[in-house]
């Protein structure tokens, strides 16, 4: 049975003064600092530990009477206290309690006491699961878990940890269709939407598990990756350039100190998965979210939206379906990345010969000559300058160039004061994707990953506090029929 209140407030007496004695011994001793810093702390959970138990005690035991009326039903007491354990950041506490059914033996219908405490669903405490999950956002569950032990002294499993990751994102969705829009006078002239794709490796059925010989047969992969889309929708002040500005930033590789900041930027990520028993394409699901972030941020289209991508033709199809009123602008440095492709078939690598070639052509580009290029790329083939592979890659780029010729009015762009490189969604696939979801032996599954890109991004937006308060009110309002105090 859990000590009463009075009896752990006198242990925590004994305990804060055997701290007292210890540091008079350490001082005496010439104790270093850091190892009393660790004892300390130490200590003092375990007087928190003590202080929680006499919190609990105080509640009661939850007896409502031998029967307690619950709508339309009557529900009776059981028999003896059922106990349910409690682990906080101080460590486990049994809590022993009186729990109400129909009948003796059947599911509990109410506890009283756990409503009076506001107890979550499972063991766990919601301050464990918060200080948890935002090491579980960062590194792998195993360090997330082993930091955490080491620090507190307690932790979930890891399986426990990546379980718990995935309840609580369940209600991700729902926060993030009740976000609040910035406060318009913290936003910037345009509205820039943007959209990649980063693939995650994913675990293979248990049938493809199993090898049937030594090695991998010829074309078959370590793994399979899945395509998670990223979004990110922002705003931020025009800021007009000439090409000429373009070049020197593209050369030194150094951002303006001048150039305006992206205001409150909201990154998201969508997998193809099924829901309610339907595939739902998580391109779809990303642009329709988009969509509505724009429409919240600029519902009577007062600024101009932006949509920035690479030349995927998928993500431009989205586009038209649900940014159709938008400027499309081609990232100009998948549009580079080309350049230095067609470069590398007329001169070596890393040569001047290869860069003074690649700035001459950028230059045609931000003056909006992009039917020049094209013309000098197809002189290339035409009088056999190239050949073979070479002559594949050079009309690669060609047709690169073609299909989203619409999208590359650089010089209107760069007058208007529009950006025209997508270093946000490149950024936003490799913080909320990469750098989590791709560490060294990674694999996962497609509802492990969905969790982690939303609980991800949401902690990157800086969302997590109000997020966490959204979902423990959620999770109470469902367990008691009420919001938690």
């Amino acid at each position: 049975m859990i000590m009463t209140q009075e009896r752990a407030f006198l242990k925590s007496r004994e305990q804060l003064q055997a701290i007292e004695a210890y540091v008079e011994e350490a001082s005496s001793q010439g104790e270093r600092i850091d190892k009393v810093e660790r004892e300390l702390f130490s200590q003092l959970l375990l007087i928190g530990q003590t202080l929680l138990t006499g919190f609990v005690a105080a509640q009661g035991d939850g007896d409502a009477g031998p029967t307690l009326e619950q709508e339309d039903r009557t529900l009776r007491r059981s028999e003896a206290r059922h106990t349910r354990r409690y682990l906080s950041i101080f460590g486990e506490l049994t809590i022993s309690r009186w729990v109400y059914a129909e009948r003796e033996g059947q599911k509990v219908e109410a506890a009283p006491l756990d409503a009076r405490l506001s107890l979550p669903a499972d063991e766990f405490s919601y301050v464990l699961e918060d200080w948890q999950q935002r090491l579980c956002v960062k590194e792998s569950f195993h360090e997330a878990v082993t930091s955490l032990r080491a620090l507190l002294g307690v932790a979930p499993s890891e399986r426990a940890a990546e379980q718990m990751n995935q309840r609580l994102t369940r209600h991700a969705e729902r926060f993030h269709l009740h976000r609040g829009t910035p406060p318009s006078k913290e936003e910037g002239e345009l509205l820039v939407a943007t959209a990649d794709g980063k693939g995650v490796p994913m675990r293979r059925p248990l049938p493809e598990r199993v090898r049937t010989g030594p090695r991998r047969g010829k074309g078959e992969k370590a793994n399979k990756k899945q395509m998670a889309y990223v979004g990110a929708v922002y705003s931020i002040d025009r800021y007009r350039r000439t090409a000429n500005d373009v070049l020197e930033e593209v050369q030194r590789r150094e951002r303006r100190k001048d150039r305006p900041a992206p205001q409150h930027k909201r990154v998201w990520a969508e997998m193809t998965r099924v829901r309610e028993g339907e595939p739902c394409a998580g391109r779809v699901q990303l642009f329709a979210e988009l969509a509505v972030a724009c429409h919240e941020r600029n519902p009577r289209h007062e600024k101009t939206l932006i949509c920035l991508l690479d030349g995927e033709a998928g993500l431009w199809s989205m586009r038209e379906q649900w940014l159709g009123y938008s400027v499309g602008v081609l990232d100009l440095f998948h549009v580079l990345e080309r350049l230095w492709l067609v470069a590398h078939c007329l001169h070596p690598e890393k040569s001047r010969a290869a860069e003074a070639y690649v700035t001459h052509h950028l230059r045609l580009l931000l003056e909006g000559k992009v039917g020049y290029v094209i013309g000098n790329f197809k002189r290339l083939i035409n009088e056999q300058q190239v050949r073979g592979a070479q002559c594949k890659a050079v009309q690669a780029v060609i047709t690169y160039y073609e299909n989203n010729r619409e999208h590359m009015r650089y010089d209107e762009y760069l007058a208007a004061g529009y950006p025209i490189g997508s270093g946000v969604a490149e950024g936003a696939c490799r913080h909320l994707v990469k750098d989590r979801l791709e560490q060294t032996g990674m694999r996962w599954t497609v509802a492990g990953a969905q969790a982690m890109l939303y609980s991800r991004a949401i902690y990157l937006n800086g969302q997590w506090d109000d997020f966490l308060e959204y979902r423990i009110q959620s999770e109470q309002n469902a367990l008691y029929r009420r919001s938690a105090a």
